[in-house]
């Protein structure tokens, strides 16, 4: 046997009161305790696929109240897919500005655009089919495969992980221990039987996930209303909220730059940035490098060129912000131009009364509120 299949054993082993009982008792809960979220179909309807997908895209890196406005937002101006895959992909990155990790918008469009021109405006079925549209990996296509067309599979995401690496006191860090936790989660499916219309893998998926969002939390886990409560090693031992295990988390080196603040009356200058890349396509008023061994002198000599603009004011501070695998700090210069200054070539005037519809990111909101003083 090898060493994951080993561990597998013993997992179960040591959380095997009633094994068979757990899909059953999971589901039993759920049935009474499920959310109501926008994306979710009701008990006893059949789920959408482009809801299910659009909310899992969404809620990557994201939390459910964030996502909830944003993808009212969207269904409420592309009701399906057909629709969003006519759209420009600079419309969808305005709507999804300030949702953050906008690579996920461009891989959105891309994957509208392709389930239209080439499924016909329907969703392929499987993970296999799944898988080979843009922006859907491994676990999203599990998670559309089981929730929108019942597939016996299990998604496993941070709050499955969780609730299972507790249920069996995984000892093994994150994220090495993801092949196990996959195998243990999967146990918790409910039985296909013979006969039966559904397998109810995605309310045994969907279960797990409410789960782990209300009782098999975090912090302070309410392990008295838990259905499998009776079956969880970590409760038994009393080290709950020690699992999931997980590797001393790197931080990436602080990078350093300027953004410039280039105001002509009630125009705000500001600039594309490339399409591939970090925030690629966004709206940015124009600035420096991001480096770590940025200088103030250095970034300072990066402001664009603009003709007539000889001195720039330096705001007090600095803008703060945090990436994937890097802080950020940003010092930030303003100047006022008259009525005829031409844009620098790459660069657009744009109305600051209309700035909600740029497809601005985080940071840059963070940097022109600072420049205006708003």
């Amino acid at each position: 046997m090898s060493l994951s299949g080993a561990a597998l054993e013993r997992n179960k082993t040591q959380a095997a009161t009633c094994p068979s009982a757990r899909p059953k008792l999971l589901l039993e809960w759920y049935d009474r305790h499920r959310r109501r979220l926008p994306w979710r179909a009701a008990a006893g309807e059949t789920a959408d696929p482009y809801r299910v997908w659009l909310s899992e895209i969404m809620l990557q890196q994201t939390t459910v109240k964030a996502v909830g406005p944003y993808f009212e937002k969207f269904v409420a101006r592309w009701p399906d897919v057909v629709a969003l895959g006519r759209a420009s992909q600079d419309d969808v990155l305005r709507m999804w500005a300030g949702l953050g990790y906008y690579s996920r918008a461009r891989n959105l469009h891309a994957c509208a655009v392709a389930v239209a021109r080439e499924h016909g405006g329907m969703f392929p079925d499987s993970e296999e089919g799944l898988r080979a549209l843009p922006g859907i990996g491994p676990y999203t296509a599990a998670a559309i495969a089981a929730i929108a067309f019942d597939r016996r599979t299990m998604p496993v995401d941070g709050n499955i992980e969780r609730v299972v690496s507790r249920l069996y006191a995984v000892e093994e860090e994150l994220p090495q221990a993801k092949p196990l936790i996959q195998q243990l989660a999967a146990t918790l499916l409910a039985d296909s039987r013979a006969g039966d219309e559904r397998s109810r893998a995605g309310d045994s998926a969907q279960a797990l996930m409410d789960l782990g969002s209300s009782i098999c939390t975090p912090k302070k886990p309410a392990c008295s209303l838990c259905p499998l409560n009776e079956d969880c090693v970590a409760r038994a031992q009393g080290t709950q909220e020690t699992f999931p295990r997980k590797a001393p988390k790197k931080s990436g080196t602080l990078r350093r730059g300027a953004a410039f603040v280039v105001v002509r009356g009630d125009e705000l200058l500001v600039r594309s940035r490339p399409e591939k890349g970090l925030l690629g396509g966004m709206t940015e008023v124009p600035g420096s490098d991001w480096l770590a061994s940025q200088d103030d002198k250095a970034a300072r000599g990066q402001a664009p060129g603009i003709k007539g603009l000889t001195r720039w004011q330096r705001k007090l501070g600095v803008v703060t912000h945090v990436f994937t695998h890097f802080p950020l700090e940003l010092v930030v210069y303003t100047a006022e131009v008259d009525g005829r200054t031409r844009a620098p070539r790459g660069m657009r005037w744009v109305p600051i009364a209309t700035l909600a519809d740029e497809a601005l990111p985080n940071v840059m909101r963070k940097v022109i509120a600072h420049g205006l003083g708003l």
